[in-house]
């Protein structure tokens, strides 16, 4: 089986061949850290954290890249709306980020490249394009010429005729045609700055990615992603830089993500509807959020309601359920019946039938199709008199695998002792003695979703494991 990816440069799939045979470079745009990330940015890094899982999962050694962006107009007023140092800002966003993306059960990337580490990078960069002349300084910045660049448009599917229109040139800016943007913006008074051949300044937002995925992964990438938002102008401004300067495919697939919609209006400034992970995840278990968000495929969009959540929620707990009720089994299970086989097939058929799914473009919705499948074979297995340890040894490292590939490992409840989850109950009825009713909801979630059922009657309150 190969995986085929759907290719946003010739908006079709095609079989996932990467340069190296067993090996992928993969590049997705990280965030600008001005500010704590909402969930619109957070959708590509659960999305492309598990392209990259499902890659391994499949046997490939992939080399993934994700930047930082560190220096930038709105990091700049932000650190001068605190009165903070730029890189104290970025370095606080950056660390806010980590945290929350671990929350969600996304990896780090092998490299997390910052602009500002990259600035020779970058202005090498940019000479090599005036020396092609593909770039020109005026005033102290440095344009792109875009016209002479043939293929702008090619990933946005529109035509430099079509670009014109609307096209124009702001106020401060000196450039040769309104098409053309900026590669290195002149400092202004009290702008954190370095020294290039064409004056003090900093880069322009697009030239960063093409200077740090050629440091990192080479002239040619396999994989290049990021959000939709970014297909235009970032991405278009990419290639015409990458390929204008070294002369080759700067990526073979681009793959983009789809919007997110809060309550079914798209999320925006304007509607003031921005829901910040780090808010969110107080209330919602994280866990929950990233499988909300592989419930619907990647390159379609995403109604995020407190419904659609609920639903998410219900379902990451049938699964955990069904997982658990398997591992009480195995305690006290032996080699007693006589349909082995019959069994080991089934589980067989149904992670056949999710890698299938997961190779057609990383279709993570109807990957859980096939989970949820698995937790139906498992409940009819488990009323099975006379169960076998080796099937339900599968069962379980099957649901292991399958929502490790998702991000969505299972806490191991056997790690809550009893005396534990004795000492959360007691806290968990203080907590309600003193009507700290949000304190003893979290205990509750906490402990159901280490698989711990409670039911409260009125002899006192009883436990389970699910």
């Amino acid at each position: 089986m190969t995986i085929q990816i759907y290719n946003t440069l010739t908006r079709k799939k095609e079989p996932f061949v990467p340069q190296v045979e067993g090996k992928v470079s993969m590049y997705v745009c990280g965030p600008t850290v001005y500010n704590y990330i909402h969930i619109g940015n957070a959708r590509p890094v659960i999305v492309f954290d598990t392209v990259r899982k499902y890659l391994e999962y499949r046997g490939y050694d992939v080399k993934f890249v994700s930047n930082f962006t560190d220096v930038d107009d709105k990091i700049i007023a932000a650190a001068n709306e605190l009165g903070e140092d730029t890189s104290e800002l970025t370095e606080r966003f950056i660390n806010a980020y980590f945290e929350d993306v671990s929350a969600l059960g996304c990896s780090e990337a092998d490299i997390h490249p910052r602009v500002t580490n990259h600035i020779d990078d970058i202005i090498e960069f940019i000479q090599v394009l005036i020396d092609k002349g593909y770039a020109y300084e005026s005033h102290g910045d440095v344009y792109y010429r875009t016209k002479k660049f043939e293929g702008y448009g090619k990933l946005s599917k529109q035509s430099t005729d079509e670009l014109v229109i609307g096209a124009r040139i702001e106020q401060g800016e000196k450039k040769d045609d309104p098409l053309d943007f900026v590669l290195w913006k002149a400092a202004k008074e009290n702008e954190v700055s370095w020294k290039s051949p064409w004056g003090e300044g900093r880069p322009g937002w697009h030239i960063e990615c093409s200077a740090m995925a050629r440091v990192h992964l080479g002239d040619t990438i396999d994989i290049h992603g990021g959000g939709q938002d970014l297909a235009f102008p970032h991405h278009e401004n990419e290639i015409a830089q990458s390929e204008a300067m070294t002369g080759k495919p700067f990526a073979k697939y681009w793959m983009h993500n789809g919007y997110i919609n809060i309550d079914n209006e798209k999320m925006s400034k304007s509607l003031n509807n921005f829901v910040m992970v780090n808010e969110i995840r107080k209330q919602v278990d994280p866990k929950v959020l990233r499988f909300f968000m592989l419930s619907v495929h990647y390159r379609h969009p995403i109604n995020f309601s407190e419904e659609l959540v609920a639903n998410a929620a219900n379902g990451l707990e049938r699964i955990t359920t069904a997982y658990n009720n398997v591992k009480h089994r195995l305690e006290n299970s032996a080699d007693l019946g006589d349909q082995k086989d019959i069994w080991m097939n089934k589980i067989d058929e149904c992670k056949n039938r999710f890698t299938v799914a997961m190779d057609d473009d990383f279709n993570t919705a109807n990957g859980i199709a096939e989970i949820f499948e698995l937790v139906r074979l498992a409940n009819v297995y488990l009323l099975e008199r006379n169960t076998e340890s080796s099937v339900l040894t599968y069962f379980k490292e099957t649901f292991e695998s399958l929502m490790n590939v998702l991000g969505l490992p299972f806490d191991d409840a056997e790690d809550l002792l009893d005396a534990d989850i004795e000492k959360l109950i007691e806290e968990r009825l203080e907590a309600r003695r003193n009507r700290n009713f949000e304190r003893s909801d979290e205990i509750r979630d906490e402990l159901v979703a280490k698989g711990i059922l409670l039911e409260d009657t009125a002899q006192g309150t009883r436990w389970r494991r699910g």
